[in-house]
């Protein structure tokens, strides 16, 4: 079993690798310049160290030496920030295929865009401190008991793309492919049914933690733009160049997190089974 998994583990990572090669050349010059202007190779850095901060916690969790260097080091492997930006930028490109990408990089070059992706990035590189989390969800509180005008955009944003069931949706099915992980590994004996009632049964909880990082992270994000500026990016997503960028991003980033979720759980399972040996 220990054997299996290590060449699991392989495979994905050689399957990754071989898309590294030349995903960047082989995708439209337009779409590697959407992606540029998205900073979507940043999001990706940014999500990485999120990443490591989750993985070390699963082991701390859910290993008897926690998360110790040697465990710290598979997390790291699996986080790899080339294979990641190759897998988002295949996905990408794909999801894309036929759709209007000089209209959506007309906007995020001379439109709007530009500075909200700025603002989104720093927010989302200032979170990864636990205590400006905690500083976001803090001011989300006083903001909402003032009533403050912002919240009512960002609500509006959040609806117009559906973002918090988009999250929820992502998130449980990264869950799932966790377990698929740890039950390849031999490291539970369950059931489909019971893998599925289990993911299911944490939906509540993954709905009220999407929601309020949604809007903790937009109001930190937001709360320095122009509301003119805000209100063109709301009106962009509203459009179907809009939507269609949000069905490609959300399509690229699941998929990126479906197979780090699925190596996860397979590289748990193998350490737990090394260490019963």
């Amino acid at each position: 079993m220990i054997a299996a998994c290590a060449q699991a583990l392989a495979a994905a990572a050689l399957l990754t690798a071989s898309l590294a090669t030349d995903a960047r050349a082989q995708a439209p010059a337009d779409i590697a310049a959407l992606s540029d202007a998205l900073r979507i190779e940043e999001t990706i850095g940014i999500m990485r160290q999120e990443g490591l901060e989750f993985g070390a916690g699963l082991g701390r969790d859910m290993l008897p030496e926690g998360d110790g260097d040697g465990w710290r080091e598979v997390v790291s492997r699996i986080h790899d920030i080339d294979k990641m930006r190759a897998l988002v930028e295949v996905e990408f490109a794909r999801a894309l295929h036929g759709e209007d990408v000089a209209a959506m990089l007309e906007f995020f070059q001379n439109g709007s865009g530009e500075e909200v992706v700025a603002l989104e990035l720093a927010a989302r590189r200032a979170l990864l401190d636990s205590a400006v989390e905690d500083a976001a969800r803090e001011r989300l509180e006083r903001q909402r008991h003032m009533g403050a005008p912002l919240l009512d955009v960002i609500e509006t944003i959040i609806a117009d793309s559906d973002l918090v069931e988009r999250n929820v949706a992502g998130a449980m099915n990264a869950n799932l492919l966790f377990y698929e992980g740890l039950l390849d590994g031999g490291a539970v004996d369950m059931t489909q049914d019971d893998i599925l009632s289990d993911v299911w049964s944490q939906e509540d909880t993954v709905r009220e933690d999407a929601h309020l990082w949604l809007h903790s992270f937009l109001l930190l994000a937001y709360a320095p733009l122009d509301a003119g500026k805000l209100d063109a990016y709301a009106a962009f997503y509203r459009t179907p160049k809009g939507r269609a960028l949000t069905d490609a991003m959300f399509t690229a980033f699941n998929r990126m997190y479906d197979d780090i979720s699925y190596l996860l759980g397979q590289a748990i399972a193998q350490r737990l089974s090394s260490q019963k040996l």
